[in-house]
């Protein structure tokens, strides 16, 4: 191919002019080892083009070099201190959580009135103690009877579940 045709071609290639089949002949050309030196540094150009297209990404060894260089290696303290703070920050959480909740329920139910004697006289106090303190034994003496009937009437069920049936 001569000179002349080539440095056109190269003009309609920077100029993003050229077809598919003058690019063939572009790529072709610089494939020859026929180059003039004002063409070297295109003809390095093409030839990076070519070597670029035959390389694949699809190479095992070139995706375990890759994972390999950017995985940082661990060891078992380093990978133990690493847990060891996720787990830490994790409680962390927890517990700020909680102190927050504990905060918010503090503000929407403040604590009842202080507890204050109502009795000024111990001795007072005390009578009231006792009967409220009766009042409670009358009510279990109330229930303990209620229970022996249910007793008893347990026991006379199981009475009659134990006779045999006449026939």
């Amino acid at each position: 191919m001569d000179s002349k045709k080539i440095e056109e071609l190269l003009n309609k290639y920077w100029n993003c002019e050229t077809s598919l089949e003058e690019e063939q002949q572009l790529k072709e050309y610089f494939k020859s080892g026929e180059i003039p030196e004002q063409l070297k540094d295109t003809a390095a150009l093409f030839q990076y083009f070519d070597v670029s297209k035959k390389k694949s990404l699809n190479d095992i060894g070139f995706d375990n070099s890759i994972l390999n260089s950017v995985a940082p290696k661990k060891g078992k303290i380093v990978k133990l201190v690493y847990n060891s703070m996720r787990i830490a920050a994790g409680i962390a959480v927890l517990v700020a959580a909680v102190w927050f909740v504990r905060q918010e329920l503090r503000k929407s139910d403040p604590p009842s009135a202080t507890v204050e004697d109502t009795y000024d006289d111990p001795k007072l106090a005390f009578e009231e103690t006792k009967k409220a303190l009766m009042m409670i034994s009358k009510s279990f003496g109330k229930a303990e009877e209620q229970a022996r009937k249910l007793n008893m009437f347990n026991e006379a069920q199981e009475g009659i579940n134990k006779t045999p049936e006449k026939k």
